[in-house]
């Protein structure tokens, strides 16, 4: 059994008209909106193997919030190039690599992709993710490289306003 959970970046910052996309920071609501899904998240008792994210600020930021509040260690997350400006095919091809010994893995990606990935893979068709969103799906496989929709069960889908 694998565990995939998915998340949208939290809420980020317009105000800095001289960054480029890939350097905007989250805005206030988004630091407050990455902790609160990362304490959501400690109260189902997850313990992820991999924490994976893009290397854009803002989804590098969500993942470190959350990783703070489930206690997985900072110098652990992997960041993914490819993640950043993905079709959802990359994000197929990336999932579908992830190492074997890994049961729980975190995703943190950038919409539009990422909602269109989880109705990819999801028995459960979503609407739009919206910032900080996190879906979790699990999936009766031994290897990643299996990973398919056929094979998915739809486990929770959660968003701060949500609570």
């Amino acid at each position: 059994m694998k565990t995939l959970y998915l998340m949208r970046h939290a809420k980020s910052s317009w105000d800095f008209d001289d960054l480029s996309d890939q350097e905007r920071p989250l805005n206030n609501r988004g630091r407050d909106d990455a902790p609160y899904m990362g304490q959501a998240l400690a109260k189902r008792d997850i313990h992820l193997d991999l924490l994976v994210s893009s290397p854009a600020v803002r989804t590098l930021s969500t993942a470190s919030l959350v990783a703070r509040e489930i206690d997985y260690p900072h110098d652990r997350i992997e960041v993914i190039e490819g993640i950043y400006q993905a079709e959802v095919r990359d994000l197929l091809t990336i999932v579908r690599a992830f190492p074997d010994t890994a049961g729980s893995v975190l995703l943190v990606g950038h919409n539009n992709t990422l909602s269109d990935f989880v109705n990819l893979l999801s028995p459960n068709q979503l609407p739009e993710l919206p910032t900080a969103a996190i879906v979790c799906l699990k999936f009766a496989i031994e290897h990643w490289a299996d990973l398919d929709r056929a094979n998915a069960e739809f486990y929770f889908y959660d968003y701060p306003k949500n609570n």
